[in-house]
C-alpha cells in the first residue's frame, strides 16, 4: 500500500496558491514514485486539467504553472488556449532589493476563492477595459524588474490593486480597505491582496525605513508580519 501524509505551514483557502502547489507536488511525487520523468509543461497541464475538469473548481491556471516552472516567469494565455512561459532574467542583486523591500501579512481570514472567482468571471465581456489595464502593467512590471526600478514596481503593485477591485466587488471589503489603507499612511509604496480577494494574505512594497511603522501599526491589530524570500 501507499500511505500519503500531508502538512502544510498555512491554513487552506489563503490566496497564496497552496491548492494548486499540493495539486503539482503531489502530481510528481506519484509520477517519481512511478518512476516517470514528467516535464514541467506536462505537469502543470495535467494539475491545470485535475483542478479545472475533474474536480470542476472555478480556478484559474497561474498558479500550477507558477508551482511547476519555480522563479520568475511571464505568462501568456492564448485565445486558442495556448499557453506560453518565459523565464524573466533578472539579477540576483535585484531580486535581493526586492525581496527585502516586500512585507507579506496574513489578515486572519480565510475564504474560498471559487466564490470570488465566479463574480469576476460574470459579465466578463463588460470588463475589458481592466483586464486591458492589468496586461499593460504586466508589461510595466517586467521593464521595471529588469532595470532595477524597484520603487515603480512597488508603485505599479497600487496600479494594479486599484484595477482588480473594479473586477468584483467581493475582491476588497471594508476590513481590507482599511488595512490598505493604514499600510500606505505608514510608509507602503503599493500592494495587494494575494489570491482571488476577500481575505488570506495581504502583500506590500515597503521601503526598509519604514517597515517598522508599517509592521508595528498592524501588529497593533493583530495581523502580523509573515517572512519569505523568493526561490528558483
Amino acid at each position: 500500500g501507499l500511505e500519503i501524509h500531508y502538512d502544510g505551514d498555512f491554513p487552506a483557502r489563503s490566496g497564496i496558491g497552496s491548492s494548486s502547489a499540493f495539486t503539482v507536488g503531489l502530481l510528481s511525487a506519484l509520477k517519481a514514485y512511478q518512476g516517470k520523468i514528467i516535464s514541467k509543461k506536462k505537469l502543470y497541464e495535467e494539475s491545470i486539467k485535475i483542478e479545472q475538469n475533474i474536480i470542476k473548481e472555478t480556478v484559474g491556471s497561474q498558479d500550477q504553472i507558477s508551482t511547476a516552472n519555480g522563479d520568475f516567469n511571464h505568462i501568456k494565455f492564448k485565445k486558442n488556449g495556448k499557453i506560453i512561459v518565459n523565464k524573466i532574467n533578472i539579477s540576483s542583486e535585484i531580486v535581493n532589493k526586492l525581496d527585502k523591500n516586500i512585507l507579506l501579512f496574513f489578515t486572519g481570514t480565510v475564504r474560498t476563492a471559487e466564490d470570488i472567482a465566479k463574480t469576476v468571471i460574470t459579465d466578463i465581456s463588460k470588463k475589458n477595459k481592466y483586464f486591458n489595464n492589468l496586461y499593460t502593467i504586466v508589461d510595466e512590471g517586467i521593464k521595471f524588474l529588469k532595470e532595477g526600478n524597484i520603487d515603480d514596481f512597488g508603485r505599479l503593485l497600487d496600479k494594479n490593486w486599484q484595477q482588480k477591485k473594479f473586477l468584483s466587488n467581493k475582491i476588497s471589503n471594508k476590513k481590507i480597505d482599511y488595512l490598505y489603507n493604514t499600510a500606505l499612511k505608514a510608509g507602503a509604496l503599493g500592494g495587494k491582496i494575494t489570491g482571488a480577494g476577500a481575505g488570506g494574505f495581504m502583500i506590500f512594497y515597503v521601503p526598509l525605513k519604514f517597515q517598522k511603522n508599517v509592521i508595528g501599526k498592524f501588529k497593533k491589530k493583530n495581523i502580523l508580519n509573515v517572512p519569505f524570500n523568493f526561490e528558483k
